[in-house]
């Protein structure tokens, strides 16, 4: 049931949210962001570059075993979920950034996460430094266009046409992208559940302060490069929330080592409650900057 609910039915209702998103947006805005890029490249360098970096750092700095640490890198070679954009929406950040974001980093994965996770098993070790990795990419490419560019054009294509329908959903696909939220967050626990306990024992602490960093460290350069609010919000938001399942399927599927797992089941646990202090506080502050 668990598998079920984590397979068909959270991609499901995640392209149906990023349909909603979609609702939200107009062409307009995605050109604004490329046509000032400065947003996206801050963007990818703490995705793709600090990310990784503070993994790395972290394993060191902690002395993770070989296994836990290369794990952990992996994580964070991974690009951002799906679930980043909508996180981002509930806390009033750049959605079109995001969705960018999300998409780019994807792509570009396909190489990067080879490069760090050969260098990993190499650099701490590992008996596993010989292994070959190769990643799904079709079927990555697969989920990225139908859990997220698919779902947002035809959104946006019922903006464009129908407008007021556009408008007046906001509200209630708000409302439905926090009940899905807590549906994955619950979806996490319960298929991690035989492993969470040892993974929170013996790497909680780190995954939870690469999370926090990730999250800090995307906010505060965005802002300290004049970039607004709402891309300091999309850029932080992007770093924090990381694909869990694709880090998942190269550490189970295709390392096929289930310890090496378990900082992905850690760290999914935290980025899921610092999401949800965020969505709560932000969403919070926004509310009263509206009656305001």
């Amino acid at each position: 049931m668990a598998a079920l609910l984590l397979k068909i039915f959270l991609p499901l209702s995640l392209a149906i949210i990023m349909f909603g998103m979609g609702m939200t947006l107009v062409l307009q805005d995605f050109t604004n962001v490329f046509k000032q890029p400065k947003a996206v490249i801050t963007g990818l360098i703490n995705q793709i570059i600090l990310l990784p970096l503070l993994a790395f750092l972290l394993a060191l700095l902690f002395h993770l075993d070989a296994t836990m640490a290369v794990g952990i890198v992996i994580l964070a070679a991974c690009p951002g979920g799906p679930t980043s954009n909508m996180i981002t929406q509930i806390c009033n950040g750049n959605i079109a950034l995001s969705v960018s974001l999300t998409a780019i980093a994807s792509f570009t994965s396909m190489i990067t996460i080879n490069l760090l996770a050969s260098f990993a098993l190499d650099f701490f070790g590992s008996d596993l430094e010989n292994t070959s990795i190769k990643l799904p990419v079709l079927d990555t490419t697969l989920q990225i266009m139908t859990i997220t560019l698919i779902p947002v054009s035809l959104g946006m294509l019922v903006r464009r046409y129908k407008a007021d329908f556009a408008v007046a959903m906001e509200k209630p696909m708000k409302i439905a992208s926090t009940s899905i939220f807590i549906l994955i967050f619950i979806g996490i626990i319960v298929t991690n559940l035989n492993i969470l306990g040892d993974a929170l024992l013996r790497v909680g602490h780190v995954t939870l302060i690469l999370n926090l960093a990730t999250i800090s460290l995307g906010y505060f350069i965005a802002k300290s490069i004049k970039l607004s609010y709402k891309d300091a919000i999309a850029i932080g938001i992007e770093g924090g929330i990381q694909n869990g399942t694709l880090a998942f399927v190269i550490t189970t599927s295709i390392l096929e080592n289930i310890e090496m797992a378990i900082p992905t089941a850690a760290y999914s646990v935290w980025m899921y409650v610092t999401a949800s202090v965020l969505m709560w506080q932000l969403g919070k502050k926004h509310k009263k900057v509206a009656i305001g």
